[in-house]
């Protein structure tokens, strides 16, 4: 976690503003959701089960912020309008988003499904698009933030990946359009493109036994990610030193993706 002791950020920069990250119970996002209350900010954490978000929310206030734990299923529109209009009200206002809310499986294109293609498409890019829209009313009172979370997976063919690979080049569409037509708005949103994170359920569905070795060999940087890389980025998009920074999708990945044309993986 990025911890305001340890931080490059001014401590207490988002005082006074509030966020509400999807997905923040666990993983990246809860990653992402300390760091905005280490450094101030009253922050809302959703998931489809409660039983990921209580324990993330307990640390939230532990930090010295307002926080609010609100189970909702990103792809239910209806639910989603519920827990942003629950945030709105209980910190009177909205300044941040973080769409986080993902799903993710290891399948060969020839073995997946119509409904798993589908589930990922529903969770990752209408989830996202769902929040997003019910988000805008609350960012238009005083301009805000939007941060969507993709990946690095369809930068380059990744076998197994078609589904999560789709749902987040559809992702990166989103935030660019978004950028242009909410600019006005004061809205600016921007994409964060994580690779590997270590210790993250994504990394250990997909780089099983030596797999992952040889991630950390293959990165340019000799490592893999970590939460404090993603949030630490995360605050960077929400600051003002972002502040003229629109409809960009930041790769954070220590260069793994630029490196992967490798064939033989050594460097």
């Amino acid at each position: 976690m990025q911890d305001a002791t340890t931080s490059p950020f001014r401590p207490g920069f988002l005082r006074g503003r509030s966020a509400l990250v999807t997905g923040g119970g666990t993983g990246i996002c809860r990653g992402i959701a300390l760091a905005l209350a280490a450094h101030g900010a009253d922050v809302a954490i959703t998931s489809r089960k409660a039983e990921h978000l209580e324990g993330t929310a307990r640390e939230l206030e532990a930090l010295g912020v307002r926080a609010r734990a609100l189970p909702a299923d990103v792809r239910d529109p209806a639910a989603v309008e519920q827990a942003l209009a629950t945030a709105a009200e209980a910190f009177g206002r909205l300044d941040i988003v973080v769409n986080g809310a993902a799903g993710n499986f290891v399948c060969a294109a020839e073995s997946l499904s119509p409904n798993g293609f589908g589930t990922v498409v529903d969770i990752d890019l209408k989830g996202t698009f769902h929040v997003a829209r019910a988000a805008l009313p609350y960012l238009k009172r005083q301009g805000g933030t939007i941060v969507n979370i993709s990946a690095t997976l369809h930068y380059l063919g990744t076998a197994a990946q078609l589904h999560v690979s789709a749902a987040k080049a559809g992702v990166d569409a989103l935030t660019r359009t978004l950028a242009v037509e909410w600019g006005p708005y004061g809205i600016r949103v921007n994409g964060i493109a994580p690779g590997p994170i270590e210790g993250t359920e994504g990394v250990s569905r997909l780089l099983e036994g030596d797999k992952l070795e040889r991630a950390r060999r293959l990165n340019p940087l000799r490592r893999l990610g970590s939460t404090s890389d993603i949030a630490a980025a995360s605050l960077f998009l929400c600051s003002e030193a972002a502040a003229f920074v629109n409809g960009v999708t930041l790769v954070v990945d220590g260069g793994q993706w630029l490196a992967s044309y490798r064939v033989s993986g050594e460097p």
